[in-house]
């Protein structure tokens, strides 16, 4: 079995978080969604639990980053094309995300970068498949 990661974020108000990634196009496992928590399906490998804030707290001791004016990680997430880049980061700011900084187009890859409805970054990139040496 292929090793999974389960991405945990804490959300404001889980509904608008839903509302937003829908019309990004992601969908949710339904079985590990209800009023606290939902199963955001990024890939056959990749999933994002959101989370609501109190229910997040239950996991850990620490304080919850303040998103608006701290960054606590940069999730980033691969594309197919620099126009899948385009579409996904375009859909993210009509959804109510902001987009944080011009693209970058360094030739070899291409990025866009971009906070959810609770300040999370998301940097969305394609890098040339030739490119990479494996």
């Amino acid at each position: 079995m292929a090793t999974q990661i389960f991405l945990n974020l804490p959300v404001k108000d889980l509904n608008k978080s839903i509302e937003f990634f829908t019309k990004l196009g992601y969908t949710f496992n339904q079985q590990f969604t209800d009023e606290n928590a939902t199963c955001m399906i990024i890939s056959d490998t990749i999933y994002v639990m959101l989370l609501v804030e109190s229910y997040f707290k239950t996991f850990n001791t620490k304080e919850i980053a303040n998103t608006k004016t701290t960054v606590e990680a940069l999730l980033g997430l691969s594309a197919d094309s620099k126009e899948a880049v385009d579409k996904l980061v375009d859909a993210a700011v009509s959804a109510g995300g902001t987009q944080t900084k011009d693209p970058q187009d360094l030739g070899f890859m291409y990025s866009r970068t971009f906070e959810d409805l609770d300040g999370h970054v998301w940097e969305i990139f394609w890098m040339n498949p030739n490119h990479v040496q494996g």
